[in-house]
C-alpha cells in the first residue's frame, strides 16, 4: 500500500508494505548483543508459589518477566536526560515520529589505538543535505553486530567535532550502529553526547540519540522516511524500533 506523507513541507510517497527494520531484537540469551560489562538480558516465566507462567509447563498463559538495560542490551533511544542532573524522560519528548532521514556508510579512521568518525567524513557523505535524522552505518558491517559482545572492545566512536558539525546542521535525531557515539573508556568525558546535545551551554531538549541499530547491507545510502518508534518509558532511554521506508 502506497501512502503520501507531508514531512516538513515536503510530500513523500512510500510503500507502507515494505518497511525496513533497523533495530535489534531483544533476546533473553547469549545471542543478544551486550555492552557496558553487563550479563545478557533475562526473559523468564513468573513464579508465584506453585504457579509458573508458562503454557508449556501447564499454565493457561505465558507470563514472562523481562530484565534488561536499555543502554546495554539493544537498540535504544536517549534524551538529553542521559547526561543531565534534571530528568527528561524520553516518553515526553516526541510530538511526531516520522522524519526525513539520510543513511550514510562510514569507514572509521584509525587514529592511534582508536577508530574515529571524523567531521570531514560526515560532511563529505552528506553532500550538502540537511536531513532531520542522520543514520550512520559503520564498516565492516557484518551479522556479528546482531549478537556482538562489545565490552572492552574499544569500539569506533564519533569525534567531538563531528558531533558538533551534526548539531550545527540542525540534525535533530542521530542514529548509529554502535553502543555509544562516544569512546568506550573516556573517563566520563562524553564529548560527542555533549557536543550533539549542546550541553551545558544550550541543551537541545528535542534532540535524540539512538544507538545499537543494525542497517543491513541491502539498504543503500540515501534518503528515507524514518518512523522512530520509542517505548513509553519514564526514563532517559527506552528500547526503540526505527523503521525505514524507501521514498518512491
Amino acid at each position: 500500500m502506497k501512502a503520501t506523507i507531508k514531512i516538513k513541507e515536503r510530500l513523500v510517497t512510500v510503500n507502507l508494505h515494505a518497511p525496513i527494520d533497523i533495530s535489534l531484537i531483544l533476546r533473553g540469551n547469549d545471542e543478544n548483543p551486550v555492552a557496558w560489562y553487563l550479563d545478557p538480558p533475562k526473559i523468564a516465566p513468573v513464579q508465584l508459589g506453585d504457579w509458573k507462567g508458562s503454557v508449556a509447563e501447564g499454565a493457561s498463559v505465558n507470563f514472562n518477566n523481562i530484565y534488561f538495560n536499555p543502554h546495554a542490551h539493544g537498540t535504544h533511544t536517549e534524551s538529553v536526560g542521559h547526561i543531565t542532573k534534571e530528568d527528561h524522560p524520553i516518553a515526553n519528548l516526541f510530538d511526531r515520529y516520522f522524519f526525513l532521514a539520510e543513511v550514510i556508510t562510514v569507514v572509521p579512521e584509525m587514529v592511534g589505538d582508536d577508530h574515529i568518525i571524523p567531521a570531514i567524513e560526515i560532511k563529505k557523505l552528506l553532500h550538502g543535505s540537511t536531513p532531520e535524522a542522520l543514520i550512520i552505518r559503520t564498516l565492516p558491517n557484518t551479522d556479528e553486530k546482531r549478537s556482538k559482545k562489545y565490552s572492552h572492545t574499544n569500539w569506533p566512536y564519533l569525534h567531538e567535532a563531528a558531533a558538533t558539525y551534526i548539531r550545527e546542521l540542525g540534525i535533530q535525531h542521530l542514529l548509529i550502529d554502535l553502543p555509544s557515539v562516544d569512546k568506550e573508556k573516556d573517563e566520563g568525558a562524553l564529548l560527542a553526547h555533549k557536543a550533539f546535545w549542546n550541553v551545558p551551554e544550550a541543551p537541545r531538549y528535542d534532540a535524540t540519540i539512538t544507538e545499537m541499530i543494525y542497517v543491513p547491507n541491502t539498504v543503500k545510502d540515501g534518503t528515507y522516511l524514518l518512523n522512530l518508534q520509542v517505548a513509553a518509558f519514564d526514563n532517559d532511554a527506552a528500547p526503540s524500533r526505527p523503521i525505514l521506508y524507501q521514498i518512491a
